[in-house]
């Protein structure tokens, strides 16, 4: 049993599936399971029930679950504990973001508790775009941007996965959606949408699912913030696809619009990818700095 074996037993614990699981560390279906069966036949026994859609922790997975997380955070915190003894006395971290990235990660909270680890240090944020976050990480005026990961890789750039969820769709609560499941993106071609405008990731992750499925639709409205995208189907303007995790923070919000949701079958789902992006290899930063602040956020951050 090693670290890297933790970390695919963390990722298909916490998505509860094996698909997302291997989208989320970049790795075939195959090789995540033949990963899990060679743990399991270390451990003696199953840590995973397969019976059903989304696999769930047998008693055995339950407690090698709180013992990896453990090992996992001993591990990052011990490469923290070095990198503070090494020395990180002055310098910049100048990190870049998308919108839509705090139901993942708190950056004022965790750029906060890196201000007082490293006091010493200037920080810079920029909140952009996707691809102009990755072309900055690649010209050197990023040390990390947290992002959807590059359509394709591009030579020097690593990344790390940190979230594959499912979208859902958004729509009031008086359409015909409202609560459905299993939709297909073929019963949505005739609504007329709104959509984050063409440069954001999450449109295009939507319009190649479409364009894949061979169908076209209507976006009467195109908007660059997600909060009003959600409002606008919420007034009943117009169905939206969004992040799993936005929409339920928006159901929650009780100072907005109420909002239903749908899902999709899962063979359509578009699955929206969230990755620290940084100039480096093999899922490992070449600047201290950047290795440092994904240290200090514990998130479950697996190396592509």
């Amino acid at each position: 049993m090693d670290l890297k074996q933790l970390e695919h037993f963390m990722a298909v614990a916490e998505e509860r599936h094996f698909t997302r699981a291997a989208r989320r560390l970049n790795l075939v279906q195959s090789g995540l399971s033949a990963s899990i069966r060679s743990l399991e036949e270390d451990l003696g026994g199953p840590l995973f029930n397969r019976s059903t859609r989304r696999v769930a922790l047998t008693p055995a997975g339950e407690v090698l679950f709180a013992e990896a997380r453990r090992v996992l955070a001993a591990a990052r915190d011990a490469r923290h504990a070095v990198t503070q003894v090494h020395g990180l006395a002055r310098g910049r971290l100048s990190i870049g973001a998308i919108h839509g990235l705090a139901p993942f990660v708190d950056l004022p909270a965790s750029l906060g508790q890196f201000r007082a680890a490293f006091a010493g240090l200037d920080i810079e944020l920029t909140l952009d775009g996707s691809r102009a976050l990755i072309d900055e990480v690649r010209e050197g005026r990023l040390d990390l941007a947290f992002t959807q990961p590059p359509d394709t890789s591009l030579d020097g750039i690593g990344s790390h996965m940190f979230a594959c969820e499912g979208m859902v769709v958004v729509c009031a609560t008086d359409h015909r959606f409202a609560g459905a499941s299993e939709l297909e993106l073929a019963d949505l071609a005739d609504e007329t949408f709104a959509d984050l405008r063409p440069e954001w990731s999450v449109r295009r992750l939507v319009d190649r699912s479409f364009a894949a499925a061979g169908l076209q639709r209507r976006t009467s409205f195109e908007v660059n913030d997600m909060p009003m995208l959600i409002e606008l189907a919420a007034h009943g303007l117009a169905i939206t696809i969004v992040p799993e995790s936005v929409a339920a923070a928006r159901k929650n919000d009780p100072r907005g619009a109420a909002v239903a949701t749908a899902s999709l079958r899962e063979a359509e789902e578009p699955c929206w990818e969230l990755a620290a992006v940084f100039k480096g290899s093999a899922g490992e930063p070449l600047i201290p700095v950047a290795r440092a602040f994904l240290d200090l956020l514990k998130l479950p951050v697996i190396a592509t």
